[in-house]
């Protein structure tokens, strides 16, 4: 089996929204199951997966008490899309920045490639790095 990496995002009750929403900005479809479906009586989802047809992976949950350290949204994890397909990167940026918040706008950085930074609607920093060879 090939190694992959898989970032993952922690939510206070919204991870299914949120995984929804990835779905429809990235593609792919989200799978997931509840901690009640895992017998735990407690709201919410205990694990969710995106996997996209381009190959992109992500997972997720919510959080609840006593799961660990406590929840800092938007700085706790930043994920990065990078490549050289600007017109899917470009996509991707569109509709992740829609609701959100641009903290650095895509355009043409010192080292050459195309490079943003948003803040999305949940509060996750993305990175969007598009290599100079496809511009």
């Amino acid at each position: 089996m090939a190694q992959q990496f898989n970032p993952y995002l922690t939510f206070d009750g919204t991870c299914a929204e949120a995984m929804d929403f990835y779905a429809a900005a990235l593609g792919g479809t989200v799978r997931s199951m509840t901690f009640r479906e895992s017998g735990l009586d407690v709201d919410g989802v205990m694990h969710a997966a995106l996997e996209t047809p381009t190959g992109f992976h992500l997972f997720a949950s919510d959080t609840v008490a006593g799961m660990g350290a406590p929840l800092v949204v938007g700085n706790n994890v930043q994920v990065s899309l990078s490549g050289d397909e600007p017109d899917a990167l470009r996509g991707y940026w569109a509709a992740l920045s829609e609701g959100g918040t641009v903290v650095m706008p895509l355009e043409r950085q010192m080292w050459g490639d195309d490079y943003g930074l948003l803040a999305d609607k949940f509060g996750i920093l993305w990175h969007v790095n598009i290599s100079v060879t496809a511009s």
